[in-house]
């Protein structure tokens, strides 16, 4: 078996699991529900069936976007009036990501709590956007027609595409790997989505649609206000505590972080116990300060990024479907399927 095979085996299996976690977990959205519990169940079926999160399980509701899991004290998000339980009439979309070995299915679907059937058009468009993007990926389609067959669906249902979330590219233990997937109009000249579909790549096909006018999201609640982290490889445990930037215990902490999470992004709530260890005496106050202050360290020597909180710009409810998709010689092979 060739080095490409046995990788499409890895790619296959960690997509067959993230589309049976995406699947399992639909049944769990009923009213009642917090956010937390789902995020939780999702991630333990996850382990129990085989694979790893390759990023923390996410639920967004209504006009959030993306990127939302919950943090230890499951506080609910800077700028979420309300508690973080699911109710009758919330439109939901839960994304996962499931690795084996670094080879990553990327999947997500929205769904309407209690079928009040107030959102059926816009997660149908949804899921036609998904459909029609990944019908164009053919090796060597240019990356703006895959844009505009994702935006068509939408459009014709009266729902706008949002431009500044994209698809991207999966690479081994990278959940972004430079390409970028439009989901919009972009046309020939947009600089960046120039090039074609290549075969031999993996992609995330993820449009999101709105009900807002403007197309976009924006950063929820504070400037640093994120629950998910990832450590870019941009420099590491070992340079930093040569430089002098990071002190023994520091560094300590970064090593932990890199060995247990490669560059793939991580939950501040499966970290955080990290500081149980070295501070057994310390209370939550002074615990939740060693914590900020690691982080705000960690991402001031780009030793670490932050992912935001992403929320619709003027408040649409946004929707959105996702698969992963191999590009063979004959075409897209989707991974996420059960």
């Amino acid at each position: 078996m060739g080095d490409f095979e046995e990788g499409m085996k890895y790619w296959r299996d960690a997509g067959h699991v993230a589309r049976r976690t995406l699947e399992a977990m639909k049944d769990e959205l009923q009213p009642g529900k917090t956010w937390h519990e789902i995020i939780e169940a999702a991630e333990r079926f996850i382990h129990r069936h085989g694979g790893k999160p390759a990023f923390p399980g996410t639920i967004a509701v209504n006009n959030i976007a993306a990127h939302f899991t919950t943090e230890h004290t499951v506080s609910p998000p800077e700028g979420w009036e309300g508690d973080m339980v699911l109710q009758k009439g919330d439109l939901v979309k839960i994304d996962y990501g499931v690795h084996i070995k670094g080879h990553i299915g990327d999947n997500a679907l929205s769904f309407e709590v209690g079928n009040t059937n107030n959102h059926t058009e816009q997660i149908k468009a949804a899921r036609e956007a998904r459909d029609a993007a990944i019908e164009m990926m053919h090796p060597g389609t240019p990356w703006h027609k895959v844009g505009e067959a994702a935006a068509q669906p939408s459009l014709d249902a009266g729902f706008q595409p949002i431009r500044n979330l994209c698809g991207h590219q999966l690479k081994p233990w990278v959940l972004h790997a430079g390409v970028s997937v439009p989901s919009y109009r972009c046309g020939p000249d947009h600089q960046g989505f120039k090039g074609v579909v290549e075969e031999g790549s993996v992609y995330a096909v993820e449009p999101f649609n709105t009900t807002g006018e403007q197309g976009l999201i924006k950063n929820m609640g504070l400037s640093n206000s994120s629950n998910i982290y990832r450590v870019t490889g941009a420099t590491t445990s070992r340079k930093a505590r040569a430089k002098k930037q990071l002190k023994p215990l520091g560094a300590q902490m970064a090593r932990n972080l890199e060995e247990r999470y490669e560059t793939l992004p991580f939950a501040e709530r499966w970290a955080y116990p990290m500081l149980e260890k070295p501070f057994p005496d310390a209370d939550e106050a002074s615990r939740q300060s060693k914590w900020n202050a690691l982080v705000k360290k960690l991402v001031s020597i780009r030793f670490l990024e932050t992912y935001h909180i992403l929320a619709c710009a003027d408040d649409g409810m946004v929707g959105q479907f996702e698969h992963t998709v191999a590009v063979t010689s004959g075409g897209p092979e989707i991974l996420t399927v059960e």
